[in-house]
């Protein structure tokens, strides 16, 4: 008998489990693809190890004995949460996975809403949205590719423009329509402000008027957020006029959430980048989910 704590090897329990369920050594051969004589020698060994008779041998076939039955309950469980186990192990690898970085706004307005037609065509692939407020590239975390907003001079040779910077300001139905007496002008009109640090290069109030050839100051702004989707809330609240950038605004343009107080959209030559790896290659699915994102970004 073998001493507490004992495990004995995983053929023999397969072996044992096998004959136990099937009642039958011949069975259980065919069933493992082995022979009668090696599964009647797993269980012998399995029966000295442990000191226990572990099957009645009948004129056709086995029957477990008490012993035996405590052990089936034990192994057979086992068994298949191992089985289980590696499965899930083998699935994991199996599964193609798309590490992605942005800045939430995009991920938000832009990429999430088209995400359902890339896994559409790659079911099998699962795609990682990681969202900070300051930049990530693919060289600095795991990461396999980034999309940033910028100019394409930090990652030179390694960037693709998917869409330049557009910019419109837009607000509320009910907004315009309290200021279409005395026709809206974003001179007079409340304005919303993204909270933006020294390194920001994306539009605020002061740029857009100098870009519109507005002689003015802006009014300071009556609102001031750090994050894109609650400014767009409070445009959406009519609580003042917020800088829209397109495309990230051009569902709400288009359900009529929030109106467009320009014609044309104010450019700059700032944009959003793909951002490849510097030093290791596109796998196929990461090359495929990077040419999506160009098709996506393509004007109609």
């Amino acid at each position: 008998m073998s001493k507490p704590g004992f495990l004995p090897p995983t053929a023999s329990l397969q072996a044992f489990e096998a004959a136990a369920r099937l009642h039958n050594f011949t069975a259980a051969a065919r069933e493992l693809d082995s022979t009668q004589s090696a599964i009647s020698q797993h269980i012998s060994r399995l029966e000295e190890a442990l000191g226990v008779q572990l099957f009645q041998r009948l004129h056709r076939g086995v029957r477990l004995t008490a012993g035996g039955e405590l052990l089936f309950d034990a192994v057979s469980e086992s068994l298949q949460r191992l089985h289980k186990g590696i499965a899930a192990v083998q699935q994991k690898q199996a599964k193609e996975i798309i590490n992605v970085a942005t800045d939430f706004a995009l991920a938000a307005f832009w990429l999430v809403p088209r995400l359902a037609d890339f896994r559409a065509l790659h079911p099998g692939t699962e795609v990682r949205v990681i969202t900070a407020q300051h930049q990530i590239t693919p060289d600095q975390a795991d990461i396999d590719i980034a999309i940033n907003f910028g100019d394409g001079s930090e990652a030179p040779g390694r960037s693709v423009q998917l869409f330049d910077e557009r910019v419109v300001p837009v607000c509320s139905p009910a907004l315009r329509e309290r200021w279409e007496h005395s026709g809206p002008t974003l001179t007079r009109m409340p304005l919303l402000q993204l909270e933006a640090d020294h390194n920001a290069r994306w539009f605020n109030w002061s740029r857009l008027f100098a870009a519109l050839d507005i002689q003015e100051t802006p009014r300071e702004p009556d609102l001031v957020f750090n994050n894109y989707t609650l400014l767009l809330q409070a445009a959406i609240a009519g609580q003042g006029v917020a800088i829209g950038w397109r495309p990230l605004v051009d569902s709400m343009l288009d359900s009529g959430l929030l109106l467009s107080l320009l014609d044309e959209p104010v450019s700059s030559h700032y944009g959003y980048y793909l951002i490849l790896p510097r030093a290791r290659k596109l796998s196929p699915i990461v090359q495929h989910f990077a040419d999506w994102l160009r098709v996506q970004a393509s004007p109609d």
